[in-house]
């Protein structure tokens, strides 16, 4: 060892002697700075990460290994000093890898003064480490087996120029080997071998954070193959010709060649192994949470896996396919017993292709392919059957990979967040196919169903329903296994009296009929220890309607089965004309986006709440843009709530307004209808908008004048203070909504204050807030005046003392009480009017049907968030976001989607889906704050590097001779 670290002091010191060390490790810190951000428009991407920098590393690599190696032995051959070291007592195994920790401490060295990047992209915004050094990791693996090729090749020639050539050849065909140029003529199956073989292809695993055993045996294979060759190239140099050595010249031969068929072996083997990973990200992205175990760990029934991929695809995803094959794989190690999982090439299996086609829908999706040699287009399979009982899910490539626009208009084509989108639809089967029993089952306290009835007193509309109750009931209790009593109150006959009924379960005696002061009483109630929950009876409900009633009731209690988003969006939507306009396609100013995107976890239920109420089976009620809501709308919200139901409520004071052939930004203030409703909770949506200094840039139209009266219309990306930037010391660090996110948008927003005298029952939170510099603007003209504001088009902040931090969105949970407590029935009053408008003499029916009776007060489980903006989420706004090519409005979906899961009180799949689907981007900077940090970093590496080169230099001359 003593000598090996001689020989690497030596090279060392030899390398800093001369300038050309440096000038090529300065070649390379240029090279990786300027790629990183101008070929990869770091700032233009706003995103937290440096795998940009690493994604030019395998080749950047190649040509700093081969001119630092191109010397090593070709200029010791040349200078006659090759012999000399032959003839030292040192083994030839020590002499090749004194000089093989020299380069690689060389370029150790370049590798660490890149290091200031991430420090600098760390306070810029919230960086993943794990990435990090997973990169810096596998640069260093990669660079040692591109040394010991370079080694290699040296030792064969005594031309630097030559070796330099050669070495940059062969590191390039081990490139290209896995690269997307030639695996795109081969299968899957070919392609894979290939990109087994590719130091850049086994290099994007490691860049992206995941250690695999795999790929770091890979890399040490070659390393130690080369390094073999090179040991026996030195030693071929001291052999004679003749039969005295012929013996042992085969036994160095059968060495080498026994060294590569172990090597190769080894890793044949090691290919069949996945598990043998580390996740290095903070979040355990690329390894399965504990959740997706959970979900497959004791089901009843097997679950099928089936990953449906052509052997030919479209060159982009077929790299992907080993990444999804390898996590599905993770399913069935999890749960080996539970989880029957294959691949299938359609293509080939024919037999298995119909399956697919008449059973499960599946069918090939023909892909646009276009390259230097062929055009055409490829029919290929690339879908995922989820499969449990007689329930069955498909995904294809639109909800298995995110595609990330790169600089040059270039697409880089990755898996999404493939585990979220497995779990998910796992549970949508099993929960499709789970029986109502499973309820029973799977609780640990009985329900009871009690029906509160006065049979003599009940109207005609009503008579039949206990009959049917009584059926519905008894079939029920055929699936509950004793887990479900049933007990009927006659408040007339049972000794009970009405004060003690009333108190006990909240309810009051119902009104016969409009006209009358007969009173009756009507409820059926579940009942699971302290929980109350009332249940909807109507008149001349079915036994299917009874049924569906209870069973909503149920699910809600149990888990396991897919909950039921009441979504309430507003009827009438304006049409954009806008689809010529630049930079602004045609949309429909709705919220269709959010209804797909919650379709992918829930049941989504468009409601008509001028009926008066919300269905018992919903399970969160979702009001996106309300509008002019009347006194039946009000009502249905609150009497939900009041029964223990969630309500999400998105709604600011302005809409945006888009006109016909317009080229204005416009909005309009809007009365929602919510406003008495909210205030009686103890929340108040201000009447104005929230601007802020830290905010998202945004495209807008703008006038610009060219004089002599001549116009133009144009696109132009300002600071926009209507889209507040908040960033995680805005949001409540403590909330399971937002506690893993790192950014939200709020469009045009509202502030929202809340009551602390109404609201001291309940646990208010403050979900979002505005930074310290913001303030109100109490007006609709948003648009931009360059004229008078030629900075950024508005007027700058106010003083110091009107800025001041804004609430935006809040959460309120616990027992609340109702709105309607001491205000009339609106259905009650409907009738009235109904009356008023009959004519003189005309009939009127004196038994109309009863109504229920309105809930007071809520049980502790209702839930109420309130947000101060509905365009955040709105069609117009997405659709915007993705055609400038800018990916925040992901943060807004998510926002949603883990508030509905909150509410939902299961959000298992919260955790999955944050931990990859949150953007982590940079905090606000103005454009010369990114120039400062741009130059700041080419300064650092260069300048570490000159004092480096500096002192090596002058401790190198001060060094006396032997």
């Amino acid at each position: 060892m003593k000598q090996i670290l001689s020989i690497s002091k030596k090279e060392l010191g030899s390398y800093f002697g001369s300038p050309m060390a440096a000038i090529f490790v300065g070649i390379f810190l240029l090279a990786s700075l300027f790629s990183f951000f101008w070929l990869e428009t770091f700032f233009a991407r706003n995103i937290a990460d440096i795998r940009p920098l690493f994604r030019w590393m395998p080749l950047l690599m190649i040509f700093l290994a081969a001119t630092l190696t191109m010397r090593q032995w070709s200029e010791e051959e040349k200078m006659g000093t090759l012999e000399v070291l032959l003839t030292l007592p040192v083994r030839l195994s020590s002499l090749v890898l004194g000089k093989f920790l020299a380069v690689l401490a060389l370029i150790g060295l370049a590798l660490l003064l890149t290091l200031g990047l991430p420090l600098s992209v760390s306070l810029m915004g919230d960086l993943d480490w794990g990435p990090v050094i997973g990169g810096y990791l596998g640069c260093l693996l990669m660079a040692a087996s591109y040394i010991s090729l370079g080694l290699f090749v040296s030792s064969r020639t005594d031309n630097q120029i030559i070796a330099l050539l050669v070495s940059s050849l062969l590191g390039g065909f081990f490139y290209l080997l896995g690269s997307k140029g030639i695996t795109g003529f081969f299968g899957c199956q070919a392609g894979d071998i290939l990109r087994g073989l590719g130091t850049g292809s086994r290099f994007a695993s490691i860049e992206r954070g995941v250690i695999d055993l795999r790929d770091i045996v890979y890399y040490a294979s070659l390393t130690i193959f080369f390094l073999s060759l090179n040991i026996l190239s030195l030693d071929q140099k001291r052999w004679s010709k003749g039969q005295l050595t012929a013996d042992y010249r085969k036994k160095a031969y059968l060495a080498v060649l026994l060294t590569g068929l172990n090597i190769l072996a080894l890793n044949l083997w090691l290919a069949k192994t996945s598990t043998a990973r580390l996740d290095l990200t903070e979040s355990q992205k690329y390894s399965l949470s504990p959740t997706s175990r959970d979900t497959i760990a004791n089901l009843p029934e097997p679950l099928i896996l089936k990953g449906y991929f052509s052997s030919r695809t479209h060159p982009l995803l077929a790299p992907l396919v080993p990444q999804i094959k390898d996590l599905m794989k993770e399913y069935r190690v999890a749960a080996p017993d539970r989880v029957e999982l294959s691949f299938i090439n359609p293509q080939v299996e024919r037999a298995k292709e119909k399956i697919a086609n008449q059973e499960y829908g599946i069918r090939p999706v023909p892909f646009q392919v276009a390259s230097r040699y062929e055009s055409g287009v490829v029919n290929s399979y690339f879908h995922i059957l989820i499969k449990y009982g007689d329930q069955y899910e498909v995904l294809d490539f639109r909800d298995l990979i995110s595609i990330d626009q790169r600089g040059g208009g270039e697409l880089q084509v990755g898996l999404g967040n493939l585990e979220y989108e497995l779990t998910k639809n796992i549970k949508k089967v099993v929960y499709g196919f789970k029986d109502l029993s499973a309820i029973f089952r799977d609780s640990a306290q009985p329900f009871r169903l009690i029906l509160i009835n006065t049979p003599s007193t009940l109207p005609a509309s009503l008579q039949d329903i206990p009959v049917r109750l009584t059926e519905v009931v008894n079939d029920l209790r055929r699936l509950a296994g004793g887990k479900l009593k049933y007990r009927e109150i006659n408040p007339d006959n049972n000794g009970i009296s009405r004060e003690k009924i009333n108190n006990k379960y909240g309810i009051q005696p119902l009104v016969t009929s409009l006209f009358s002061e007969k009173t009756f009483y009507f409820h059926l109630i579940l009942a699971r220890g302290e929980s109350r929950e009332r249940i909807f009876l109507g008149p001349d409900m079915s036994k299917a309607e009874i049924r569906k009633e209870i069973e909503g009731v149920l699910k809600k209690k149990g888990s396991g089965f897919l909950k039921t988003v009441g979504l309430a969006a507003p009827k009438e939507q304006q049409k954009s004309m806008m689809a010529g306009r630049r930079g602004m396609p045609g949309q429909n100013n709705n919220y269709q986006n959010l209804r797909q995107i919650l379709t992918e976890n829930y049941n989504v239920r468009d409601l008509d709440l001028e009926e008066g109420r919300v269905p018992s089976n919903v399970d969160v009620l979702l009001l996106a843009g309300p509008q002019n809501l009347g006194e039946k709308e009000r009502f249905a919200i609150d009497q939900y709530l009041m029964r223990g139901g969630s309500v999400v409520i998105l709604a600011g004071s302005y809409h945006l307004d888009i006109q016909p052939y317009s080229q204005d930004l416009l909005i309009k203030k809007v009365d929602t209808g919510l406003d008495k409703l909210l205030e009686h909770y103890g929340v108040d949506i201000e009447k104005t908008l929230v601007m802020d200094t830290r905010n998202q840039a945004f495209p807008v139209p703008v006038t610009r004048d060219l004089g002599g009266g001549i116009q133009v219309q144009e696109i132009k990306q300002i600071d926009y203070p209507f889209f507040v930037d908040i960033r995680s010391e805005g949001m409540a660090s403590d909330h399971p909504a937002v506690s893993d996110m790192e950014a939200v948008t709020m469009n045009w927003c509202s502030p929202v204050n809340m009551d602390g005298n109404k609201t001291r029952n309940l646990k208010a939170e403050m979900l979002l807030s505005s930074s310290p510099n913001s303030w109100h603007h109490d007006s609709a003209d948003i648009q931009p005046d360059f004229q008078q504001y030629p900075d950024n088009g508005f007027p700058g902040p106010p003083r110091a003392k009107e800025k001041q931090r804004e609430t935006l969105a809040v959460t309120l949970q616990g027992s609340f009480s109702s709105y309607f407590e001491d205000r009339p029935d609106p259905r009650l009053t409907r009738r009235q009017e109904e009356s008023d408008e009959k004519k003189d003499g005309e009939e009127i029916d004196q038994d109309l049907p009863p109504m229920i009776q309105v809930v007071n007060s809520s049980p502790e489980s209702a839930r109420l968030a309130v947000v101060g903006s509905s365009e955040f989420i709105s069609d117009a706004v997405i659709g915007l976001s993705r055609s400038v090519g800018q990916d925040r409005y992901l943060n807004n979906i998510q926002f949603v989607q883990n508030l509905v899961d909150w509410l939902t009180a299961e959000p298992e799949l919260l955790g999955i889906r944050s931990r990859a689907s949150h953007t982590r981007v940079l905090r606000s900077m103005s454009p010369g704050e990114e120039k400062i940090w741009e130059w700041l970093n080419y300064g650092i590496a260069l300048s570490a590097l000159g004092v480096i080169s500096f002192v090596a230099i002058r401790k190198r001359r001060e060094e006396k001779p032997i």
